[in-house]
């Protein structure tokens, strides 16, 4: 619905790291500086919204103010550590190949190498520059200062041509970078779908003395959802939900709600219109080819296909405290994919639509409590769907169906008996610190001598599916369906569906 590993343990997004070794290079490629922002969300998170980097000719040049030239900046930059990707070359390379991925690394290394020489070349006519004023502040003859002033313009057109070309490689190699996956975790299955493997598997295939109908069929036959109309109103693969399929939705999403809320999440609804940057920065691509964005024409607006975005981008270019870690979000919300290519019997009905209800878990913690959230993240899953009493099984997904954000993901698969299959229901995804160099979120570890600030830190994320609402419906009721055609609401479920305990036929 990372980058670590290999044998120096090489943290995920290690390739992101900051140029710290490089401050020139990092001058251009990291430029933060930061005021004062706070959130109401959480009263303890407080943070810094980045200014937007100028590159710009220094003061002490021999040009004036009015001779300036302003150059133009990308709009959003990723941190990444290309020093990092060129000396662990073969590591980001195999992690490539075995994710698929279509990355250039030769390229990004290949740009690199031109941008140090590019950013060499402007110290050294910045230096020149510098020495020219320099020897203008003596008492000179008029033709030397002449001669002087001359030098010093020819120095500054070639410098400000210079920086143009070095933001216009700058922002190529952005391009090119920002497609490399994250790291695999070191336990990740090698391989496509099917080499994924079981990590765990809970309850048995319900045995029914009579013919199973698929969730289709059933939903016709006691008036719970309208696909027809549907499709004539919007286009396939929506659908007007019905009845009792109506008091099943509002109840998943509270039951879900209310269950997470347990285990120490915030509530959110979210906005469901973001902006392609932000969509861009967690990880997808919203005009990319094949791509399940919706876009919106003439705005670099998206819908969302996921509350993990909008809720990634409420911390967007922040320093949060250390003592404001974990923060754990529970977020309400609609999603919209375009379904691209999808097609077939494994699509019918609610299986795989346009557009549906979801609550999604997002977690920001400090980088050595990722694994372990993740692992908390699945059982909480695990535990929700145990308690309504579906038969499932947790997958360790191998690295060619890893998202590029995605270090590790678990997928819980269910047992749909009216489709006769396994279906995915939900995945919970460790994405390390990829989202957050490219949302610009950090956080400032304490010091153990108050005076002194330490250097700050990138968060970690993670993501998983507390309820997607169309797929539940589909196991509620393939999986409770009687022989008279009426479906049992599970026990947990009832009380946030007004006490109906089973949804029986509609007669005239």
């Amino acid at each position: 619905m990372g980058l670590q590993s290999c044998a120096s343990k090489l943290y995920p997004f290690s390739i992101l790291k900051p140029l710290t070794s490089s401050p020139q290079i990092s001058k251009f490629l990291i430029p933060y500086h930061f005021r004062r922002r706070s959130f109401p969300l959480h009263a303890r998170a407080r943070a810094y919204a980045s200014a937007a980097p100028q590159l710009a000719t220094k003061t002490s040049d021999v040009t004036s103010p009015d001779d300036v030239k302003e150059v133009k900046v990308s709009q959003w930059k990723a941190a990444i550590d290309y020093k990092w990707m060129r000396e662990n070359k073969e590591a980001v390379a195999a992690n490539i190949k075995n994710r698929k991925s279509q990355a250039n690394l030769d390229l990004v290394l290949q740009l690199y190498d031109s941008l140090l020489n590019a950013q060499k070349e402007v110290e050294r006519l910045r230096a020149e520059r510098n020495a020219v004023a320099n020897k203008m502040k003596g008492k000179l003859e008029p033709a030397e200062r002449q001669k002087l002033i001359e030098e010093g313009k020819n120095l500054k057109e070639g410098l400000v041509s210079l920086e143009e070309d070095l933001l216009k490689l700058t922002d190529e190699i952005q391009q090119e970078a920002q497609c490399v996956p994250n790291m695999t975790h070191p336990d990740v299955p090698l391989g496509g779908e099917d080499c994924s493997t079981v990590r765990k598997v809970v309850g048995q295939p319900r045995e029914f003395s009579f013919p199973v109908k698929d969730h289709v069929q059933l939903g016709k036959d006691l008036d719970l959802f309208d696909f027809d109309a549907a499709a004539e109103v919007s286009g396939s693969k929506f659908y007007y939900l019905k009845n009792e399929a109506v008091m099943l939705e509002m109840g998943l999403v509270n039951w879900a709600v209310s269950e997470v809320m347990k285990r120490g999440f915030m509530p959110l609804t979210t906005p469901e219109i973001v902006r392609s940057s932000v969509v861009e920065k967690c990880g997808f691509l919203p005009r990319g080819t094949n791509t399940q964005v919706y876009s919106i024409e003439g705005s670099d607006q998206c819908l969302i296909g996921t509350a993990e975005i909008p809720v990634g981008g409420i911390h967007m270019d922040s320093i949060l405290s250390e003592v404001s870690l974990p923060l754990k979000y529970a977020a309400f919300s609609h999603c919209f994919r375009t379904e691209a290519g999808a097609a077939g019997a494994a699509t019918r009905g609610l299986y795989r639509v346009h557009q549906f209800s979801k609550v999604e878990m997002f977690i920001l913690c400090r980088p050595e409590e990722s694994d372990s959230f993740h692992q908390q993240l699945i059982q909480i899953e695990e535990e929700l769907f145990s308690s309504l009493g579906l038969h499932f099984k947790t997958m360790d997904m191998s690295t060619e169906d890893l998202g590029a954000p995605a270090y590790r993901k678990f997928d819980i698969e269910a047992w749909m008996p009216g489709l006769g299959r396994y279906g995915e229901i939900s995945s919970a995804s460790n994405c390390t610190d990829y989202q957050s160099r490219r949302l610009g979120i950090r956080y400032r570890p304490e010091s153990s001598t108050p005076s002194k600030k330490g250097p700050t830190q990138f968060v970690h994320t993670l993501n998983a599916t507390a309820c997607a609402v169309p797929r539940m419906i589909i196991c509620l009721l393939e999986n409770y369906q009687q022989e008279d055609g009426s479906v049992i609401i599970p026990e947990p479920l009832r009380p946030f569906v007004g006490n109906l305990e089973i949804i029986g036929p509609k007669y005239k």
